[in-house]
């Protein structure tokens, strides 16, 4: 593991991302953007390895980072709503300090040297790991020159680089891979489940996930929109490998603002395109709301499994049919998701927290799940002698044969005599005769409906 530190806005997260060759990170001008620690990986001669990027480190002695050894030529100030987070900040960076094998201090050769880069250099110094300074946004001769200058910080020779431009990059690499030890011998590609932790902002989301792995991984906050960018938590439960992705609120598209906001909901939902689980967070103190509804249907377009996680049910006052009352008002706003599990836990509390990484095993498992074909044709058979399906301009709709041609997510063809006789209302018949024999617990299906080769030459 390679971890990248430094004070805010010297170019981390421009970095990170090329390190790992995707924009995973938020990159912008305003200090103090990224607060969790943020994985991807990298390689570089062969070499594989972990990139970590954290958020900018500031100094134990505010006064005195915020004051540089000599007067800087741009001082861009920590962005406002970040300042509450300094604490946390360093406790993420201090946690990725520990997992590293490898340390690259990112400093600014715009700004110079600064009192806040000589306290974090005394830091590093007693973690006795390997440490590259990287001068970054050395674009320029000058700025090349000014490099020099970090040789003061006592961690060896800097090596001026641009992440944005990519020049000198290479070469603080090669000294990287030359410091990172061997590399364990490579295992069987074990079958990893990726679970997406979404919802609306401040429904308790990073609280969840801190409960699960029993760790503060993320920072929790009041504060609405405190996680910006997508978050991966590797761990194993029970011998199976998951991916536990935290991600940024999704808010109503006229009130996502432009910029640093936009960018995290869009992550939000390209978390939710890798996934094999959702977890739908709802706050059990406002109810199913339009936007959660909103955020059902587009898991539900992409076709992956979902469990409604009712979070906060610790501040509702209950009865002995609390929970039977609002599980069906969760089922009667979410209709289209009948088949989807639905939880009551507080993550404050670790209420029936437990529950969640088993319901979403099985709902994974259930992905993979795999209709025999005579089997299938049997519930076809049985649902279409059931129930025929009403006539179109005189024509009545034949089923002939069905067969399952895919998972993840189950996927059935079935051959009939002519697919634009299938009205809305049969097909989610057959989906329902289909779920009764086999629940698909949390997981869509797909029924695709085709004419048989003889039947199309007939119409032509």
């Amino acid at each position: 593991m390679v971890a990248l530190v430094g004070r805010p806005n010297v170019g981390k997260s421009t970095l990170f991302n090329r390190l790992v060759g995707a924009r995973s990170a938020i990159v912008e001008d305003l200090p103090g953007t990224t607060r969790d620690r943020i994985y991807g990986e990298s390689e570089w001669n062969g070499v594989s390895f972990i990139v970590i990027d954290t958020g900018g480190l500031e100094a134990e002695s505010t006064a005195e980072s915020r004051a540089p050894r000599r007067r800087l030529r741009h001082q861009t100030p920590l962005a406002k709503d970040s300042a509450g987070f300094i604490t946390e900040i360093r406790n993420q960076v201090e946690v990725a300090l520990e997992e590293a094998d490898v340390i690259i201090f990112v400093v600014d050769t715009k700004d110079g040297l600064t009192a806040a880069d000589e306290e974090l250099a005394q830091l590093l110094r007693r973690t006795k790991k390997p440490v590259f300074v990287a001068a970054n946004k050395a674009e320029s001769k000058e700025r090349q020159l000014n490099a020099a200058e970090f040789w003061a910080l006592g961690l060896g020779e800097p090596i001026p680089i641009s992440a944005y431009h990519g020049t000198g990059v290479g070469d603080l690499l090669d000294e990287v891979v030359k410091a990172l030890p061997p590399s364990p011998p490579e295992e069987e590609e074990e079958e990893v489940v990726g679970i997406a932790i979404v919802g609306r902002p401040n429904v308790g989301k990073s609280s969840l996930l801190n409960a699960l792995i029993g760790q503060d991984r993320s920072i929790v906050s009041e504060i609405p929109g405190t996680t910006r960018d997508t978050v991966d938590t590797a761990l194993v439960y029970d011998g199976q490998k998951i991916v536990l992705i935290d991600t940024a609120g999704i808010r109503r598209r006229g009130k996502v603002e432009p910029g640093i906001e936009k960018y995290s909901v869009l992550r939000s939902v390209r978390a939710i395109d890798r996934a094999d689980v959702v977890l739908l967070v709802i706050d059990a103190t406002e109810g199913v709301t339009a936007q959660d509804t909103h955020i059902a249907g587009y898991i539900l377009e992409r076709y992956k499994g979902v469990v409604v996680v009712v979070n906060k049910w610790d501040a509702i006052e209950k009865d002995s049919h609390t929970m039977v009352e609002y599980t069906r008002k969760v089922r009667e706003e979410l209709k289209f998701m009948d088949y989807v599990p639905v939880l009551f836990v507080s993550a404050k509390t670790r209420q029936r927290v437990d529950k969640i990484l088993p319901t979403a095993l099985a709902v994974a498992e259930e992905r993979r799940y795999r209709l025999s074909t005579s089997e299938l044709n049997q519930i076809i058979r049985e649902a279409y002698d059931a129930t025929r399906p009403p006539s179109k301009g005189g024509r009545v709709l034949r089923l002939y044969y069905a067969t399952q041609v895919d998972v993840e997510p189950p996927t059935f063809v079935i051959f009939v005599n002519d697919p634009k006789l299938v009205h809305f209302s049969y097909q989610r018949y057959i989906e329902n005769q289909i779920r009764k024999h086999h629940p698909f617990l949390g997981t869509p299906i797909r029924i695709f409906f085709r004419g048989r080769e003889k039947d199309r030459k007939g119409r032509r």
